[in-house]
């Protein structure tokens, strides 16, 4: 492919991108923008600033000339991580940051695309248009990131305010019985391969072993998981992993996060919260169960008398199977059922194998969160973005309902802790 038709693509992945993050914005007050509900969570406006200060940090200032700083506060105010780059905020006081105001960083999002538009018109050489392409997935991270911190906002506020509210809407959902698919196992290759983008940790390609194994069809549902909760699930130690365990009492877990409600005498009481506001129990029950943490995942799988499939495992079956499902591009915002009628039409085919790979949830895995063999991490500060959260993460695989759909693929590795529950995390299962 010729070199102008490579820059043009990216340009408007670039335009794409940036237009979107505002259309997700778009229905926000600024007060909305400033929360922040939980430590794991940013204030929409801290995302807003970040995805630029990424951009000129590691692109402006480094590869066109003449470009003038924004503002030289924000190299250390919007800085996440980077160590070696510049000091930054302890993560927990982005909430205090009143100033600057959501104009100014409005115009310093401007102020980074003209730069970046002044870049692609200088016929740039391919180490530029490498980290634009870097920063345009790192941007997808965060709006991925925004919806689910905004829906914990909405969430913790007693009003309980839906972020993109429908109208009513007649839907039946419908879950096959769960069945296990068989796969050979053997040898098999592993990680990223091919021309397109990838983060360093899917790198580098190479062989790994697998065992027979049978991976299930579908995800859990929440109906599935509310029978674990109705078993007294989290009142039996036996079924959880030691830290697990710890994490029940402490956080005085009782069911995943956003169910509100108990089940009782086999009536179903929940609602859970979603982005479209909060849904009674049986307008979800045949949807996967999601916001779960590894340790949900882990005790549900024992008690169904499963376990958790691995990252390799799961890669080794999407590697075949093309990337659809329930993706942000279509603004659904929650996880889809493996069948759903609207009014009376199907909205979501049913379909032979696995089903639900991409689109809906991350899906937990077994496996630690540590380097390929050969890694190597992206040189200088850039470096930090992957490599130095290799302890103490586990793998997830798959993407969410609010992952967008050009940043989806079967080698991605997205990790978080153990506990972590306020990403659209869910569960699938491998047969013993």
């Amino acid at each position: 492919m010729e070199l102008a038709t490579l820059v043009e693509r990216l340009r408007q992945r670039f335009q794409s991108a940036r237009r979107q993050t505002l259309t997700l914005v778009a229905p926000l007050t600024p007060e909305d923008m400033m929360v922040q509900s939980c430590p794991e969570a940013s204030p929409v406006k801290w995302h807003l600033a970040h995805t630029s200060w990424f951009f000129e940090s590691f692109i402006l200032r480094e590869f066109l000339p003449g470009y003038r700083i924004f503002n030289a506060d924000f190299a250390w105010l919007f800085n996440s991580y980077y160590q070696s780059f510049a000091a930054f905020p302890e993560k927990r006081l982005r909430s205090s940051f009143s100033r600057p105001g959501i104009d100014e960083i409005l115009r310093f999002r401007t102020h980074v695309e003209e730069g970046i538009e002044r870049l692609f018109e200088s016929n740039p050489h391919a180490e530029v248009l490498k980290r634009i392409e870097l920063g345009v997935n790192h941007e997808e991270q965060h709006q991925e990131l925004l919806l689910t911190d905004i829906l914990h906002a909405f969430y913790t506020n007693p009003l309980r305010p839906a972020y993109q509210a429908v109208g009513e809407e007649s839907i039946i959902a419908s879950a096959k019985p769960l069945q296990f698919l068989s796969f050979a196992g053997g040898l098999h290759e592993a990680g990223h391969h091919g021309n397109g983008f990838s983060f360093d940790n899917e790198l580098p390609r190479h062989k790994v072993w697998l065992e027979p194994f049978a991976l299930g069809d579908r995800l859990v549902t929440c109906a599935e998981y509310a029978e674990f909760i109705a078993d007294g699930g989290y009142k039996r130690p036996e079924l959880w992993l030691s830290d697990g365990w710890k994490a029940v009492e402490t956080n005085h877990w009782r069911a995943p996060l956003y169910w509100d409600g108990q089940h009782t005498s086999g009536q179903d009481n929940w609602s859970v919260f979603t982005l479209r506001g909060e849904l009674p129990f049986a307008q979800v029950a045949q949807v996967p169960v999601s916001h779960v943490s590894l340790y949900e995942a882990d005790a549900y799988a024992r008690w169904a008398g499963y376990r958790l499939a691995t990252e390799l495992e799961w890669e080794s079956v999407a590697e075949s199977q093309p990337v659809g499902g329930n993706l942000l591009d279509e603004q659904k915002l929650r996880p889809l059922p493996q069948t759903t009628y609207v009014q009376g039409e199907c909205v979501t085919e049913p379909t032979e194998g696995a089903t639900q790979l991409y689109g809906d949830c991350w899906e937990w895995t077994g496996s630690a969160y540590l380097p390929y063999p050969g890694f190597e991490p992206l040189p200088g500060s850039l470096g930090e973005y992957n490599g130095k959260f290799m302890s103490g993460q586990m793998v997830l695989r798959g993407g969410s309902c609010c992952t967008p759909s050009a940043h989806i693929r079967a080698s991605y590795r997205n990790f978080f802790a153990p506990e972590t529950r306020w990403q659209f995390s869910g569960i699938r299962l491998v047969s013993r």
